[in-house]
């Protein structure tokens, strides 16, 4: 391991012990700080004496390859923080991240569905598995997504204890281990008690085979001991098809934007979006506010005295 790839380390190590970063923000981190540390090498530079215009250099050739302005941003990102721990931690006497401006993050929507569009998604979920177990287990699945707007790596890991007792709010652990409480609306708690009852049952069988009892509310047998967000994604273009929603529409994501926007679009504020979504930032959420623009001017072009037909 050369002397790049080992700092990288000690500071994904740090990362998942002083800020309880996600696996998977520290696998990001690491694939962004790869990437750079391979061009310091192909530029035949060394990090311990690399200069801002560097950086700046390598930012450019980045730019060049056609990333987006959200991938360059988030690079940037990375790399700062690992140059602010070298720094702290007197790898570094000098900072020459510090200061640099990245390109910003690209505040368009993603594509947006509709309510009837998530209607036929829900419906979908409870026809298409193998058995009437799977049909509960994929309606749950959506139900909660829908209701909750959460991260499906939230969603798929959610533990057995959070679901207990017909919650009428969720506790989820979201990024950096910051927890939030979510209200469930009356069709998920309806779907999550009828898995519960499917799940117990399947686990009940497991048990007399001797197999251990799971702590996740969707448990599997694989290395997780739960159902994986690459499963979900597929899963979720497969209801899209049997839904006749348009496949490029449909992500785990474009769900949690759903939960989102049809919130606002029927009155809730940004602050209470910020805080159901988990974001830190209320600039995250803002990306929102186009509903909002555009219930206003249906307001006023609706209300206003002076507002004419047509």
């Amino acid at each position: 391991m050369n002397n790049m790839a080992r700092l990288i380390q000690s500071f994904l190590e740090a990362q998942a012990a002083e800020l309880d970063a996600a696996t998977n923000t520290q696998l990001a981190y690491a694939r962004d700080l790869n990437d750079f540390s391979d061009w310091l090498v192909r530029k035949l530079l060394k990090f311990e004496s690399c200069t801002r215009g560097d950086i700046e250099n390598y930012l450019i050739f980045c730019d060049a390859q056609g990333l987006a302005a959200s991938t360059r941003a988030r690079r940037l990102s990375a790399i700062k923080q690992l140059f602010r721990f070298c720094f702290e931690e007197g790898i570094r006497s000098d900072n020459p991240a510090i200061q640099i401006k990245g390109p910003g993050r690209d505040k368009r929507l993603p594509k947006i569905l509709d309510q009837d569009e998530v209607s036929r998604l829900l419906q979908a979920a409870g026809e298409m598995g193998r058995d009437a177990d799977e049909n509960l287990r994929n309606t749950c699945l959506m139900e909660l997504l829908y209701a909750t707007g959460m991260r499906v790596t939230e969603l798929v890991g959610l533990p057995d204890s959070a679901a207990r007792g017909d919650p009428r709010m969720l506790l989820i652990k979201g990024k950096g281990g910051k927890e939030r409480m979510v209200p469930l609306s009356p069709p998920a708690r309806e779907a999550l008690k009828d898995w519960l009852v499917a799940r117990d049952l399947i686990e009940e069988k497991a048990r007399i085979k001797g197999k251990p009892a799971s702590k996740f509310l969707f448990p599997s047998r694989g290395k997780l001991g739960h159902l994986t967000r690459h499963w979900f994604y597929g899963l979720i273009k497969d209801m899209s098809v049997a839904a006749n929603v348009r496949p490029d529409k449909v992500t785990p994501h474009t769900l949690r934007h759903a939960f989102a926007t049809h919130l606002l679009a029927n009155g809730a504020d940004l602050r209470t979006i910020q805080t159901l979504l988990g974001h830190a930032d209320i600039s995250s959420t803002e990306i929102y506010t186009h509903v909002l623009d555009e219930r206003l001017r249906e307001l006023v072009l609706t209300h206003h005295p002076l507002a004419r037909d047509g």
